[in-house]
């Protein structure tokens, strides 16, 4: 079923996907925590390889929001190069509270950055707007009930 079947046949807004990967886990908990209660649906990973597999795996997710340092091999920034092969579309945020968008290069085109610490408020403000067209039309906060953040 297409979204517009679900607004067709009157069926619950599509919440939007987010695929979280982060290393620190009171950081995860905590933005899954906010997100979720905003009307998001996060999968959250703690590397970079765990991440690309759920991709590869052909896993429905919008956005991916990516810690630039992460454990293993791979790093936030070669995800986010990895995951534009396999979804050239795909919406890209980074954090970091050690790099800054002219250190940590090549990033994505048409993503954006943010730098650690972040409020929670900035993350839902962002990924709310980078994801104002899936779920009927509406944006991210509103699906939910959720208030919507002032920019």
């Amino acid at each position: 079923m297409n979204h517009d079947d679900e607004r067709s046949a009157g069926g619950p807004p599509r919440r939007v996907k987010v695929l979280m990967v982060e290393d620190e886990g009171l950081i995860v908990d905590l933005v899954v925590d906010v997100l979720s209660e905003y009307g998001f649906d996060v999968r959250a990973f703690m590397t970079a390889a765990e991440a690309l597999a759920c991709l590869e795996a052909g896993s429905d997710v919008d956005v991916l929001f990516t810690d630039i340092n992460l454990p293993g091999a791979m790093d936030g920034v070669e995800l986010a190069q990895r995951a534009r092969v396999l979804r050239p579309e795909l919406p890209v945020v980074y954090a970091s509270g050690r790099h800054s968008p002219a250190t940590a290069q090549p990033l994505v085109a048409h993503s954006l950055f943010l730098r650690k610490p972040y409020r929670m408020q900035d993350i839902c403000t962002v990924l709310d707007r980078l994801t104002v067209h899936h779920a009927n039309g509406l944006p991210a906060g509103r699906r939910s009930g959720a208030p919507r953040l002032s920019a």
